[in-house]
């Protein structure tokens, strides 16, 4: 990894680590598929949907499209998962013009985020 690939991974967890979480009320655990369009890549974005996840205790993952957007499946509380998405669309170094968000079946046994 190079020193400025480097340095943008620490800046981005070091921004989600910092960032102040509203008190969110526990709420039906829901699973959405989120495909994000616009400048989401090359920026951080995977990155910060992954962190942000993990400290919204979601289980998921997150990954690149060809096409130059970004899905995520992500599993939890439905306001959680709400507040990822509108957090990721206000990112400065990213622009986002859409988000598909598609309703799936819960999977009980899913753990963990992962980044694809």
């Amino acid at each position: 990894m190079g020193f400025v690939s480097e340095w943008k991974d620490n800046y981005v967890v070091k921004q989600v680590k910092n960032l102040k979480i509203p008190e969110l009320k526990n709420s039906e655990k829901v699973r959405e598929e989120l495909v994000f369009s616009g400048k989401v890549q090359r920026v951080g974005f995977r990155l910060e949907v992954f962190e942000l996840a993990k400290r919204l205790e979601l289980t998921g993952w997150v990954e690149n499209l060809s096409d130059g957007s970004v899905r995520a499946q992500v599993q939890g509380d439905k306001e959680r998962i709400d507040f990822l998405a509108e957090f990721m669309k206000s990112l400065k170094r990213a622009r986002v013009d859409k988000v598909l968000e598609i309703q799936l079946e819960v999977m009980e046994d899913e753990k963990g985020f992962i980044i694809k």
